[in-house]
């Protein structure tokens, strides 16, 4: 083998970055092409908010002229301003099984870190934790939902291999659609609906900036403890509005206000990877007009919950309890009605205990995991 790792500087770098999965995945029915025309507005600094803040490197591996692998490396200055912990980021990590081409990459990734002034390494994130993260090592016979990664088992092998040890787990819960509250979590919610305290409504298109503003600020208080934190700029909360406004109708989020104050909120989205298989990552000739009567004229078989909160205040308490069940319920019950039969709560956290019983609790069973690795780098 004739292997050689390059820093991606041109277009036709670009182009054998986003090749490289089709390469790998080309054996694997449950792999599904993302759409290229997105890939490449999500590396494109000049679209995508991300790298306001930081800044990135991509690597292609080459046997040759043929491309067998690749890797991104991420320093985050935001992320920096919050953990102080000197660790730098990888993602985007895919390659064939050979021992050589994960090690030439993860080097390249830790050199290019390391010149940074960085300790530490962990990863994958794609490019960030509040986009696509984590390497998947268990649930490898179903299709992965919409922003979640795939990943072949030998990836796992090689990164460890390569000194990389797990520092978190985050699972994936499959959610049977047509399962009501348990008794007791719905005579919870019965009973805080009855005091008249709670009150829950879908988002309104016409007050997008208002209720995204409201969404946004119950995720970072909701989720400002939990471990990896970073919260959304501006310009990355805009960029969700947008894709929020294109992709799905009002009743897909559901904000709930506790004694008037918005306190609890969760969105799902449908899960685009059931309605772009068939188009190997192509919108064109046909492609934009399937996928747009496939979003206009039919329900989702699938969703998924990227984000749920609860305001910090009412955690681990039945108020808690009950402001999860109703945003989840709320959104259960529509997208059932509408013929919808499975949902993906995803992604929690393996520790976060809490939110694993609500989840348990309602029938959700987890069939993904997902692990965050890291390296040091001194």
């Amino acid at each position: 083998m004739s292997l050689r790792v390059t820093e991606v500087l041109t277009a036709a770098d670009k182009t054998a970055f986003l090749r490289v999965p089709r390469l790998v995945f080309a054996d694997d029915p449950n792999w599904v092409a993302p759409l290229d025309l997105e890939r490449r507005e999500h590396l494109d600094p000049k679209k995508n908010p991300y790298f306001q803040h930081a800044d990135v490197q991509l690597f292609v591996a080459y046997d040759g002229d043929r491309p067998v692998g690749r890797i991104s490396a991420q320093h985050d200055r935001l992320r920096l301003e919050h953990h102080h912990d000197g660790r730098g980021q990888f993602g985007f990590i895919d390659a064939f099984d050979d021992a050589r081409v994960f090690t030439a990459l993860l080097g390249a990734a830790e050199d290019w870190l390391r010149k940074r002034g960085l300790q530490a390494t962990h990863g994958p994130f794609n490019f960030s934790i509040n986009d696509e993260m984590g390497l998947l090592i268990s649930g490898f016979d179903t299709p992965p939902n919409m922003m979640m990664g795939h990943a072949l088992p030998y990836y796992a092998r090689h990164l460890e291999a390569n000194g990389y040890a797990k520092i978190k787990d985050v699972l994936a819960y499959d959610y049977e659609g047509l399962i009501p509250l348990p008794r007791a979590m719905q005579a919870m919610v019965d009973k805080v609906k009855a005091s008249g305290d709670l009150t829950i409504r879908p988002l309104s298109k016409k007050h997008l900036d208002r209720d995204l503003a409201i969404i946004i600020d119950i995720f970072n208080d909701a989720w400002s403890e939990n471990w990896g934190f970073v919260p959304m700029t501006h310009e990355e909360i805009t960029a969700l509005g947008k894709n929020l406004k294109m992709l799905v109708g009002e009743n897909y989020i559901s904000i709930a206000s506790y004694k008037g104050t918005p306190a609890a909120m969760a969105i799902t989205l449908p899960n685009l990877n059931d309605w772009i298989r068939d188009l190997d990552g192509k919108l064109l000739p046909l492609g934009w007009a399937k996928l747009v009567w496939r979003l206009l004229m039919k329900p989702p078989r699938s969703v998924r919950m990227p984000l749920m909160g609860v305001r910090r205040r009412y955690h681990n308490t039945m108020i808690g309890s009950a402001l999860a069940g109703a945003v989840i319920d709320t959104i259960r019950t529509y997208h059932t009605g509408r013929g919808t039969k499975r949902g993906e709560l995803s992604w929690i956290l393996e520790d976060n205990r809490p939110m694993r019983r609500i989840i348990e609790a309602l029938g959700g069973t987890p069939y993904k995991t997902y692990r965050i690795y890291e390296k040091s780098l001194t």
